[in-house]
C-alpha cells in the first residue's frame, strides 16, 4: 500500500480522501479545484449551472410565447374565415365595438362564443392532464382515460334522459358526477396512499363501468334524444353561446389561482412520498388539493362542452417535450391545450370534407394514434404503462 500512495505522490495525484479531498503537498484541498484533465472550479460549475437554468427559462419563455401567437393566430382564423368571410379589420372593428352591423353579428354574435368556449375548454383540459399526469406519474393519467369524464358523461345523459334537464343545471350534473366518480376512485385507489399506477388501473376499470351505464341509457331512449346526447358525448362546440361561455370563465377565474397555489407542492409531490415528506411537504393534503384542482378542471370543462377526447391526454406531453426539464409544464400545457381544441374545431368547421362534424371527432383522430403509440413504446421497453 505504501509502494502505491508513492507511486501517486511522484505522478502528482494525491490521495483523495473520502469527501473528494486530496493530500496534495501536505495540505488538502477540494478535489473540485485540482488542475488534473476533466475537472472544473466549483465556481465554473456554479456559473454552468447557472447557465443550464437561463437557458431552460429563456427557451421556456420562447416556447410559450410561440404557442400564444399561435392560438391568436388561429383565434384570428376562426372569427374571420367561414361561410361570410370577414377581413381582419372588420373583425377587430366588431370586437372593439366598431365596424359594421353585419361583421358585428356575424364575429361577436355567431363565432366569437364557439372560439372563446373553445379556448377556455381547451385551457382547463390541458391543466387537468398536466396535474394528473405529473402528480401520478403515469403518462396515462389523464381524465378521460382514468373515469372521470366517463363519470361526468353518465351523469349528464342520466340528468338529460331521465330527467328532461338542459342548460346550466345538465352542467351541474357533469361536474357532480365528475367529483363522485374522481372520489369511487379514489376510495378504491388508497392503500395507505395512492400509487399512480393502482389510480389508473382502477379509473379504467369504473371508466368502463360507467360507459356501460352510458351506453345503456342510450340504448333505452327516444331516438331523437339518443341522438342529441350522442353529440354531446362526442364533444362539440356546436351552438355555443356566451350563457355558456361565461360559468366557465367564472369557473377558470376561481381554479386556476387555486391550482397555481396548490402546485407549489407538485414538485417535492414527483419525487416520491417519503422524499416530500423529509421536504417537509404535507403529503395527504398537497395530493388531495391538487387531484380536486384537477377534477374540478375536467369536469367544468366536460359539463361545458362534452367530454372532449384525448385533450388533456395528449397537451401535457406535448408541452413537456418543447419544454424538457420544466417539470409539469403547467402553463405550456395549457396553451397546448387551447390551440388544440380551437384548431381542431376549425378544421371539423371547415377542413373536413363537407359536413361539419363535432370537435371530439377530431381531437380522438390526433389522440387515438398517440395512444397506441404509446402503447407499443411501453410495451418495447417493457414498463406497464
Amino acid at each position: 500500500m505504501s509502494e502505491r500512495m508513492e507511486k501517486a505522490d511522484q505522478a502528482g495525484m494525491g490521495a483523495t480522501g473520502p469527501l473528494g479531498t486530496s493530500d496534495i503537498g501536505g495540505r488538502r484541498e477540494p478535489a473540485a479545484v485540482r488542475g488534473a484533465a476533466g475537472t472544473v472550479t466549483r465556481a465554473e460549475a456554479v456559473r454552468r449551472i447557472h447557465g443550464v437554468r437561463r437557458a431552460r427559462r429563456a427557451r421556456g419563455v420562447l416556447v410559450q410565447a410561440v404557442l400564444l401567437a399561435a392560438v391568436v393566430a388561429v383565434f384570428c382564423a376562426a372569427l374571420s374565415y367561414g361561410d361570410m368571410s370577414v377581413p381582419l379589420g372588420d373583425v377587430i372593428g366588431a370586437l372593439t365595438g366598431g365596424g359594421n352591423a353585419g361583421a358585428h353579428f356575424v364575429v361577436v354574435e355567431l363565432r366569437l362564443p364557439r372560439v372563446l368556449l373553445g379556448l377556455l375548454v381547451g385551457v382547463a383540459f390541458g391543466l387537468s392532464g398536466a396535474l394528473f399526469q405529473a402528480l401520478l406519474r403515469n403518462p396515462l393519467a389523464s381524465p378521460d382515460v382514468i373515469g372521470i369524464s366517463q363519470g361526468a358523461s353518465a351523469a349528464a345523459v342520466l340528468a338529460s334522459l331521465g330527467f328532461a334537464v338542459s342548460g346550466i343545471a345538465l352542467s351541474a350534473a357533469a361536474l357532480c358526477g365528475a367529483l363522485l366518480s374522481a372520489a369511487v376512485i379514489y376510495a378504491f385507489a388508497w392503500r395507505r396512499n395512492v400509487s399512480g399506477q393502482r389510480f389508473v388501473l382502477v379509473g379504467i376499470g369504473i371508466g368502463a363501468g360507467l360507459s356501460s351505464v352510458t351506453s345503456y341509457l342510450l340504448t333505452n331512449s327516444e331516438v331523437t334524444e339518443a341522438q342529441n346526447a350522442l353529440v354531446w358525448l362526442t364533444g362539440s362546440l356546436n351552438g355555443s353561446t356566451l350563457e355558456q361561455v361565461w360559468p366557465l370563465l367564472g369557473a377558470l377565474a376561481l381554479l386556476v389561482p387555486l391550482t397555481a397555489a396548490a402546485a407549489r407542492d407538485l414538485g417535492p409531490l414527483q419525487l416520491g412520498d417519503d422524499t416530500a415528506a423529509g421536504l417537509g411537504t404535507r403529503v395527504g393534503r398537497g395530493r388531495l388539493a391538487l387531484l380536486g384542482c384537477a377534477v374540478a378542471l375536467a369536469g367544468v370543462a366536460t359539463a361545458a362542452a362534452g367530454p372532449v377526447a384525448f385533450v388533456a391526454f395528449v397537451s401535457a406531453p406535448v408541452a413537456r417535450r418543447l419544454v424538457p426539464g420544466a417539470g409539469a409544464a403547467l402553463v405550456p400545457a395549457a396553451l397546448t391545450g387551447a390551440l388544440l381544441v380551437t384548431a381542431a374545431d376549425f378544421a371539423a368547421q371547415h377542413l373536413l370534407w363537407s359536413s361539419q362534424f363535432p370537435v371530439g371527432v377530431v381531437t380522438s383522430l390526433i389522440g387515438a394514434p398517440y395512444l397506441l403509440w404509446l402503447l407499443a413504446r411501453a410495451n418495447r421497453t417493457g414498463r406497464a404503462g
